[in-house]
């Protein structure tokens, strides 16, 4: 399995924080709290290394995912590697900064890839301040050759953090529903892939239709939907072992169950003698716990991070509209207000925002709300947009869009709304999950 040698490559992952950090004081700093704002200018050279080794197009190749990690967030604009006039020969030698200043830089990666000697490669990088002339970050990371793309995606990730004060979400997988055939005989497999879209693969053979997949927090496992003999069944499905769990049959059953932030606990909606309520089950035990006992239609529950409350929406009110209740399931309330139907709301993994799909005037909106009901803001519209799941660090969404008689693909924004971007898959694709940072 794939998905089996990736976790055994990652053993092998060794952060060494060797290199000499500099002071805390350095100055370049992406405010990313706020709108809208010009991304920050970063020179990104090829990572160093041999070229009878091999390390110095393994550098190129590292440089290449590195950079389109950081443009794709739209908060960094890599500079043309054309204009750069010095090479960076190896990580010993210190960058010439008024070279990187005359570019209008202001932060700059050094990195070189290095072939030891068992056959793993080293890979370091420096992040500069250039006006500053200081260090804000030095990792090496010693894996094997096979997991490139992760050790790129780990940098990314640290250079990320270090400029934003926020965890970036580069080393991350998403799985989802990929779609191909005509619309009266449509095949649903359940796939996966690096949030780039890299190392796409299947993990169902499309015999049985698959909904909606759902990752745990805690793990590298799903829920998903599938349908047998026209009965919805929900299974458990470990990415790294291959290894499926039946969690059981749900006639009432229309979208699958969402983790806890323990991993330990699913809440999903079932319809029991014509309604549809609010369940919640003990993965350790199999037990199931009635939460809401309504005549509406309850339903798309999902967990706060904290574990401490649950939001879903209902039409309890005459309308579907977003509620927030405790775990227990006492003293729901609504918290959407504006025009139109709200559907599917998620929690972000901060707790400061619920993502929704809002449905107006025969078009669909993906967008957020403060836990309160404040605050709501439209990120993305279209003839059909849905689906929407957070990114680990809570600043990027990703959910589908469909076009009018056409298929349907994936699609990224920040919660600017400004860096909207599709997402490429092989195929048409919905029902987007989003892992949380990859361990």
């Amino acid at each position: 399995m794939i998905g089996h040698a990736r976790g055994l490559a990652l053993l092998a992952a060794v952060w060494m924080m060797t290199l000499v950090a500099g002071p805390a004081m350095a100055q370049v700093r992406i405010d990313i709290t706020g709108g809208r704002q010009d991304p920050l200018p970063i020179a990104l050279p090829d990572f160093a290394g041999s070229e009878t080794a091999g390390d110095a197009q393994r550098g190129r190749e590292i440089t290449t995912v590195i950079t389109s990690d950081l443009r794709g967030s739209g908060l960094f604009r890599p500079l043309d590697p054309a204009a750069f006039i010095e090479t960076l020969a190896s990580l010993e030698q210190r960058p010439q900064f008024e070279n990187w200043r005359t570019l209008n830089a202001q932060a700059l990666v050094q990195g070189q890839v290095i072939t030891q000697p068992d056959g793993r490669i080293q890979v370091g990088f420096r992040l500069w301040d250039v006006f500053a002339a200081q260090q804000l970050v030095g990792t090496q990371i010693v894996t094997e050759p096979d997991n490139w793309r992760r050790a790129a995606h780990m940098v990314a990730d640290e250079i990320y953090k270090a400029l934003t004060g926020e965890d970036g979400y580069f080393d991350t997988r998403i799985v989802y529903i990929a779609e191909t055939g005509p619309a009266t005989n449509r095949v649903k497999r359940l796939a996966i892939m690096d949030q780039d879209g890299a190392n796409n693969r299947t993990l169902t053979d499309g015999q049985s239709l698959v909904l909606t997949p759902r990752f745990s927090p805690t793990a590298q496992e799903i829920t998903y939907m599938s349908y047998y003999q026209g009965v919805p069944r929900v299974y458990l499905f470990n990415i790294d072992s291959g290894r499926r769990e039946l969690l059981g049959d749900f006639p009432g059953m229309t979208f699958a169950p969402r983790f806890s932030p323990d991993g330990n606990r699913v809440v999903m909606s079932m319809a029991q003698g014509g309604n549809s309520d609010i369940y919640v089950m003990d993965l350790r035990t199999r037990q199931s716990r009635q939460l809401t006992r309504n005549p509406g239609i309850d339903t798309s529950p999902s967990f706060s991070p904290d574990g401490s409350r649950i939001t879903f929406n209902s039409d309890r009110g005459g309308s579907q509209q977003i509620y927030v209740m405790s775990t227990g399931g006492g003293g729901a309330e609504r918290i959407s207000f504006g025009d139109g139907r709200y559907a599917t709301p998620v929690w972000s993994p901060r707790g400061d925002l619920i993502a929704f799909t809002k449905m107006k005037g025969g078009r669909f909106y993906i967008g957020v709300m403060k836990p309160d009901g404040s605050g709501e803001r439209i990120l993305s519209q279209g003839y059909l947009v849905e689906g929407p799941t957070w990114a680990p660090n809570g600043r990027v969404i990703m959910y589908f869009r469909q076009q009018p008689g056409g298929g349907s693909r994936l699609y990224s924004v920040d919660l600017t709304g400004s860096n909207e971007r599709p997402v490429p898959t092989p195929t048409e694709a919905s029902d987007p999950a989003w892992s949380p940072l990859l361990p």
